[in-house]
């Protein structure tokens, strides 16, 4: 497997140092090059043709969205991951109608960033094996495999799971920093007893949204913990 070579578009030195190092903790990508500018951007592109580009929005010598366009138009071979601190709704649209693979906010976490590149690596895998097309194999590239999970959801959803609150307890997950949670732990964030907690837990592994595990401490039993699988 050939690796995804990458580069760092980001002004903030500091940033951009942690970016490099989370990258190298994932495995099938190359950073080939860190430009602090859009001017400088333009120039790895140039030299390093890459695959995929982990680019700020507010750049000191322009706007990452315009560079965006811009190399969409010189090339169709490369990607493009969003990291930003830009929160307006019309800078994802932007994003979303470049052909961004993800939209990642500031300050980010490895968790998040290694979801953004494993679902990423994913698609370039599956991609690569695709000779005919069906439309699950569609979905499953268009949405990381989310769309064919939420239509598992709808069509084999137990009596005693509630759809929107499998949706309040999935939004809950996400946005939670730590790599798992418990029942008790899931319960407390969103206000649910810990049975309940586990129920939906319980479902969402069925369907392979969570990964179940048991985690053995120091002392006292071991602890039935739920591992992010997105």
């Amino acid at each position: 497997m050939s690796l995804i070579k990458t580069i760092i578009v980001e002004d903030d030195l500091q940033i951009a140092e942690i970016q490099s190092r989370f990258i190298a903790k994932v495995e099938g990508f190359e950073l080939v090059g860190i430009a602090n500018s859009i001017a400088e951007a333009s120039d790895l592109v140039e030299v390093f043709s890459p695959d995929l580009i982990l680019l700020d929005i507010q750049l000191a010598d322009g706007n990452g969205l315009d560079f965006m366009w811009q190399i969409r138009k010189q090339t169709r071979n490369v990607d493009f991951i969003l990291i930003t601190a830009a929160k307006e709704a019309d800078s994802l649209q932007q994003a979303i109608r470049g052909g961004a693979q993800d939209y990642i906010l500031k300050p980010m976490n490895f968790t998040r960033f290694n979801s953004a590149l494993e679902n990423y690596r994913k698609f370039k895998d599956k991609l690569m094996d695709v000779t005919a097309l069906e439309q699950n194999v569609v979905d499953e590239l268009l949405h990381h495999g989310n769309e064919s999970k939420a239509g598992t959801i709808n069509k084999t959803v137990p009596k005693n799971i509630d759809e929107l609150t499998v949706n309040k307890v999935q939004s809950a997950i996400k946005e939670y920093d730590g790599e798992s949670l418990s029942a008790e732990e899931l319960g407390n964030r969103i206000g649910m007893s810990r049975t309940t907690a586990r129920r939906y837990l319980e479902y969402l592994a069925s369907i392979d949204w969570v990964k179940p595990n048991l985690v053995y401490g120091s002392v006292g039993r071991p602890e039935r913990l739920y591992f992010k699988n997105f």
